[in-house]
């Protein structure tokens, strides 16, 4: 059956209203110059069957998590999504809300919103969480800039393992109001840096970092408040499950990328970030923060109790002018956590750390050796290759198998340093045919 939006009786009185004699009249403003005068260079139109065998055909040529084996990461993870998810978020009063415009009316899509900010405090350890971030690196940038208005400093002091996407970011951010970013590589380095020059406005730390180190983090809040800076930290969420919350040890702002609660990868989203503070920098949120309360009933209800966008409130009083929730990711990572329980995200943390254990001792029998023996990780880890870390992914993909970063290609002293990731997806079957996989790459 043919599609035909409009008929000819649609478009007759469509000109009849506005008045013009034909279609042509509705490009007059374009100069002749600027027009085609032709038809597209189409190939010729295809029936429905025709139509869905080509879209199988072009989209069987790409390659996905669920048909190469996964041991990528970087922020972004193939975890197991319960099928909960996707039943509960496709419904239609979800799938189809937009944003709370009219807050009052929109009871369900506000509580959902609640539902997750209560779930981000507790995970992160602090007082509140707003309603979602468009995405992990957009989320510290915005802490950077709260910081920036917070103590009205312009300077910003960030750990070279925080994600190369959220440096980036930060960096645009800042420099774009003046400010400076200062970049170290450790912690005593930090000590050097803070107390020189300009006085910080924030130290924004990544735990685990890029190379999955997690030590050091209550040394990076204590020397940052020693300097009345804010502490400001990213984390994988699910990493937060084994590891101490850093608003349990005194961070500021807790950011990162949601991701991993129960958001598939899509080849670069949609995803949402998060961000969570202490009750001091609850006004200073960018965003939406969703509040309980009682109607004149004394039922209870939910109300926007906070919207600092520029659309809502005067531009110049606004903490942030690009910021937006992303309500049905946030809301996907609101039914995943309430699925799986406090345990149940605790055992999937556990079994990933497990995964990578065993993984990372398989590929130093191999020869490999790792980049930093003394630190400990959980299920992220970088190790050395003795060659072309590109080519040993190529190797890789062609049997199967979709191999880590190449960290070289953030940092020239990263170079060799391959890093990967499991979860707990993976078997003990893949991860030694992995093994025996980069074992014949390394005997080629």
């Amino acid at each position: 059956m043919r599609y035909i939006p409009h008929t000819p009786k649609d478009r007759e009185l469509m000109l009849e209203r506005l008045q013009i004699s034909s279609l042509d009249d509705l490009f007059s403003d374009i100069p002749e110059s600027a027009r085609l005068n032709r038809p597209l260079n189409l190939p010729p139109a295809l029936s429905e069957l025709e139509l869905r065998r080509h879209l199988r055909e072009l989209a069987q040529k790409n390659q996905s998590a669920e048909d190469l084996v996964m041991f990528l990461g970087g922020g972004f993870y193939d975890r197991f999504i319960p099928s909960t998810v996707s039943a509960i978020a496709s419904r239609g009063e979800f799938a189809t809300a937009y944003t709370p415009y009219q807050a009052e009316l929109s009871q369900g899509t506000l509580a959902a919103i609640y539902e997750f900010q209560t779930m981000i405090a507790g995970l992160t350890g602090t007082a509140a969480a707003q309603a979602s971030m468009y995405d992990g690196a957009s989320a510290v940038g915005e802490a950077a800039l709260l910081a920036l208005a917070h103590t009205k400093r312009a300077r910003i002091v960030v750990h070279q393992g925080v994600h190369p996407d959220s440096l980036a970011v930060v960096r645009t951010y800042v420099e774009s109001r003046g400010g400076s970013v200062n970049v170290v590589r450790s912690v005593h380095e930090l000590e050097i840096v803070i107390a020189s020059g300009d006085p910080a406005a924030a130290v924004i730390w990544q735990y685990p970092d890029m190379l999955g180190r997690i030590r050091g983090l209550e040394s990076v809040i204590e020397i940052a408040h020693g300097h009345q800076s804010l502490a400001i930290v990213s984390s994988d969420p699910i990493a937060l499950a084994l590891l101490t919350p850093p608003g349990e040890m005194g961070a500021d702002v807790v950011v990162g990328e949601g991701q991993p609660l129960g958001n598939p990868l899509n080849y670069g989203g949609p995803t949402f970030g998060y961000f969570a503070v202490q009750a001091p920098l609850v006004r200073k949120v960018p965003g939406r923060l969703v509040g309980a309360t009682v109607d004149g009933k004394g039922s209870r209800g939910f109300v926007l109790t906070l919207q600092a966008r520029e659309q809502h409130i005067r531009r110049g009083k606004a903490t942030s002018n690009i910021c937006s929730n992303h309500s049905l990711n946030a809301l996907m990572a609101t039914v995943y956590m309430a699925s799986l329980g406090p345990q149940g995200i605790r055992d999937v943390a556990l079994l990933s750390t497990a995964k990578a254990h065993y993984l990372a001792q398989q590929l130093t029998n191999c020869g490999l050796t790792m980049a930093f023996p003394d630190e400990p990780y959980l299920y992220e880890f970088a190790i050395k290759v003795p060659g072309s870390v590109l080519e040993l992914n190529q190797f890789l993909l062609d049997r199967g198998y979709l191999g880590g970063f190449d960290l070289g290609r953030w940092e020239p002293e990263w170079a060799g340093i391959w890093q990967l990731a499991t979860t707990e997806k993976r078997t003990k079957e893949e991860c030694d045919g992995f093994c025996e996989e980069v074992s014949r790459w390394m005997s080629r």
